[in-house]
């Protein structure tokens, strides 16, 4: 087999099975090998591991992942795609090719076919659907260890943001709630077959043991993330009191007892200071 990355391989092989490409599952092959190495390395497969691949395209990234892991499980919605795995994924053993959308397969039951250990997840996500992805393998109860992305730059940034920067959002602390997340290397757009309009960026988060808080915290914490950022120019006075309907005075007791300043906004707290906010509105 030549290499899955060769701009001429990939016509090949799109042009032998009649495979058009799908504005609908935003599909974008890369064709540099040495980017797919570096996501690989990035992810830090071992011999030991497990790993989930969302929308493994023609197999390119799978077959290194293959060759480093443990076993593969690639989910691939695109049915089109499925003969052309089997083809470029023939000589290996360790992958099972599952046609399925991401979104609606029940995980568990697949990792617990191969391994009782937390997986890895690798993979090059369409950039529509980027944020349910991430956080829907987040919030469900999956044994992940890590997950290692390649997204849009921009979406990158936003996860990886720092308060006080524009980037620094909800989506940044909800990442930081469930992971410790590190932007690993940004990718031009010149790698890929069709070129998209935007660089890409790959981004490594390391799933946290000691995210767990229980129900009623948890989600308390993300009402007042939600509210916080709900009106980014407002102070947090003015804000929480607007969109988690409690009484300013309220509000202003349950900042005190967090160590947060009232003129303080959404964007300058941290993961902690927003936990402390949201135990201390528990405690009203």
């Amino acid at each position: 087999m030549h290499k899955l990355t060769s701009p001429r391989t990939i016509e090949d092989i799109l042009k032998r099975h009649g495979f058009k490409m799908s504005k609908k599952f935003g599909q974008n092959f890369l064709t540099d090998e040495n980017i797919v190495l570096k996501i690989v390395n990035a992810a830090g497969v071992t011999e030991d591991d497990v790993v989930l691949e969302i929308g493994p395209g023609i197999g390119a990234m799978t077959a290194k992942l293959c060759e480093r892991a443990k076993h593969v499980l690639a989910v691939e919605i695109d049915k089109m795609l499925i003969p052309i795995l089997d083809e470029t994924l023939a000589e290996y053993e360790n992958c099972t090719v599952i046609n399925e959308d991401i979104l609606k397969l029940d995980i568990n039951a697949e990792i617990i076919k191969h391994t009782e250990k937390k997986i890895k997840v690798v993979a090059n996500l369409p950039y529509y659907i980027t944020t349910p992805i991430i956080m829907g393998l987040l919030e469900k109860d999956i044994p992940i260890e890590s997950i290692t992305v390649m997204i849009q730059k921009e979406v990158a940034e936003r996860i990886a943001a720092t308060p006080g920067g524009k980037e620094y959002g909800a989506l940044t602390v909800a990442c930081g709630y469930y992971t410790k997340p590190q932007l690993s290397f940004i990718v031009p757009a010149s790698v890929f077959i069709p070129k998209p309009k935007v660089d890409s960026a790959v981004i490594h988060m390391e799933v946290r043991d000691d995210r767990l808080m229980d129900k009623n915290d948890k989600d308390r914490f993300f009402a007042v993330v939600k509210a916080g950022f709900a009106n980014r120019r407002k102070t947090l006075l003015n804000t929480l009191s607007n969109n988690l309907h409690y009484e300013k005075p309220d509000v202003k007791k349950a900042l005190l007892q967090a160590g947060i300043e009232e003129s303080r906004r959404a964007e300058t707290l941290s993961f902690e200071d927003f936990k402390r906010i949201a135990e201390a509105f528990g405690k009203l």
